[in-house]
């Protein structure tokens, strides 16, 4: 198992969404297929045939807990895994 893998299943566990390092958020989010454009320190991605879009910041290292539940919600409501995994 990649680390890539351990780190979507990680999110998908909801059991540390305190402990998840932004830049891996942001990378998992990349690796789903999303595109993103940064404004200030705002990285908002977007992607075709989802509504949502996702705007993340960093809280110095790590992601904000609220967000990471976001991103969950999202790749389980699009039923994204499987287009990374």
């Amino acid at each position: 198992m990649s680390k890539l893998d351990k780190l979507i299943l990680k999110i998908l566990s909801g059991n540390s969404d305190n402990n998840i390092e932004f830049s891996d958020l942001v990378k998992i989010v990349e690796t789903l297929g999303f595109s993103y454009r940064i404004k200030g320190s705002h990285h908002i991605f977007y992607k075709d045939g989802v509504d949502e879009i996702i705007n993340l910041q960093p809280d110095g290292s790590k992601a904000k807990p609220y967000q990471v539940k976001q991103v969950r919600t999202i790749i389980i409501k699009y039923k994204l895994i499987s287009d990374a995994i």
